[in-house]
């Protein structure tokens, strides 16, 4: 099973949960104390920038039958629709601008340039996502209702189309998204599914509508004799777009170390306790500003989690605050290259298509799932009398616990080589 008891798989007692909480908090406090000018020139310049890229490779596409200038187009064009996603869409309906009480930069007005409508979105995601955060059978962004990415799951024949399930769900990301949150939508209000008239069908098909034709009709319409070319660009666009999405997002979710939980962890849970949870359950990638930038700084997976409304900008100095707190509290800070993080995804994809009879590893310690019951095997367990080192007064917490319970499996595996 996935994490029943996170105190228990943190190694942290209560007290140290509590403390970690009021930290956590206090950083809230002095981001949301020190948001101003800085911040809202951030956004606004970020909205300039992208408005430029895109009205600049419309134009561009204007001339788009001569190759050079198809690739310029689409590239910019492609770059505008990546910035609009992530760092504006994806964070205004955040309401991580909501202070500033601009009604152009609002979670409550704010379209974003994809099929899904935002309303679906916000209430599948904002509220369900980083509620129930890689809770099983209660987040559904665990694999999208697509993919098994934990043992926790019950293996169906199903999966073993997982990885071209997987190749289809990248290159139509945004109409996964859409469909994801549909459903989600449906569900909250209670609709029959079967009920093609519903309020949640029709919001969608006006948003396809909305979205087609703008992208497949007009655009392509106003470039005259170069339609076909704009046509092809505003494709590639998209699929460029879907592509960079679905790789940070799971590269943000599913690579080792990124736990998952059960909803009896759920029940009883504390505000420290879902701050420990958010910083268990996502996972980072290492990135410069100008790949921060690109991610929509959803390459600071672990902040956006801990701090899902404050400004995307904030992050970076956030994220100093964070491995402090991480390292202080003996926590492990997942991150990595995007590379390597989205292979360790595709392979947990892989994997999981296979039935269970066919993996080594059990669901309480599996690379990409673990319990507290992985460290029973191997007695790495700390106990709690030990949790501070008498010798060094460090803590003893989970990363310790980790190393011992990796350092006793590779003596296991000596031992049986050489028997």
């Amino acid at each position: 099973m996935a994490i029943t008891d996170i105190k228990e798989f943190a190694h942290l007692t209560d007290a140290d949960i509590d403390a970690l909480g009021r930290e956590l908090d206090a950083i809230r406090r002095d981001v949301e104390e020190s948001r101003g000018l800085r911040d809202a020139r951030y956004i606004r310049r970020t909205i300039k920038l992208q408005r430029s890229l895109e009205l600049g490779g419309r134009a561009v596409l204007f001339g788009s039958r001569r190759k050079s200038l198809w690739i310029a187009g689409t590239a910019m064009l492609s770059l505008a629709k990546i910035i609009e996603n992530m760092e504006l869409g994806h964070n205004v309906m955040h309401g991580q601008w909501d202070w500033m009480n601009d009604p152009e930069i609002h979670s409550t007005t704010w379209e974003w340039d994809q099929t899904g409508p935002s309303e679906h979105w916000k209430r599948a995601h904002n509220y369900a996502h980083h509620t129930y955060t890689n809770i099983v059978g209660m987040d559904d962004d665990v694999g999208f209702g697509i993919l098994r990415m934990t043992r926790d799951e019950k293996w169906q024949p199903i999966n073993l189309l997982q990885p071209v399930a997987n190749v289809i769900l990248a290159a139509t990301f945004e109409w996964g998204i859409a469909l994801h949150d549909l459903t989600a939508q449906k569900n909250l209000e209670g609709v029959d599914h079967k009920q093609w008239n519903s309020a949640p069908n029709k919001q969608f098909a006006v948003k396809i509508v909305r979205q087609l034709g703008k992208d497949f009709v007009l655009f392509p319409a106003l470039t005259g004799p170069a339609w076909k070319h704009t046509l092809a660009a505003n494709t590639t666009a998209n699929f460029v777009r879907n592509l960079w999405a679905y790789a940070v997002i799971f590269c943000g979710h599913f690579p080792d170390g990124a736990e998952k939980f059960t909803a009896e962890q759920f029940e009883n849970e504390t505000r420290a306790q879902w701050y420990l949870r958010q910083m268990l359950g996502s996972a980072n990638i290492d990135a410069g500003p100008v790949m921060a930038f690109l991610t929509g700084n959803l390459s600071y997976q672990i902040e956006h989690h801990l701090f899902p409304d404050l400004p995307s900008n904030r992050y970076a100095d956030i994220a100093v605050r964070v491995r402090a707190l991480c390292a202080k509290y003996d926590l492990p800070y997942t991150t990595g290259p995007l590379s390597r993080q989205y292979l360790l995804a595709l392979r947990t994809i892989h994997k999981l298509a296979l039935p269970d009879r066919f993996l080594k590893r059990t669901s309480d310690d599996a690379p990409e799932t673990s319990s507290e019951r992985k460290f029973l095997s191997t007695g790495s367990r700390i106990a709690e009398t030990l949790r501070v080192d008498a010798a060094t007064g460090r803590r003893r917490g989970l990363l310790s616990a980790l190393r011992a319970h990796a350092e006793a499996q590779v003596g296991k595996r000596r031992i049986k080589g050489l028997s």
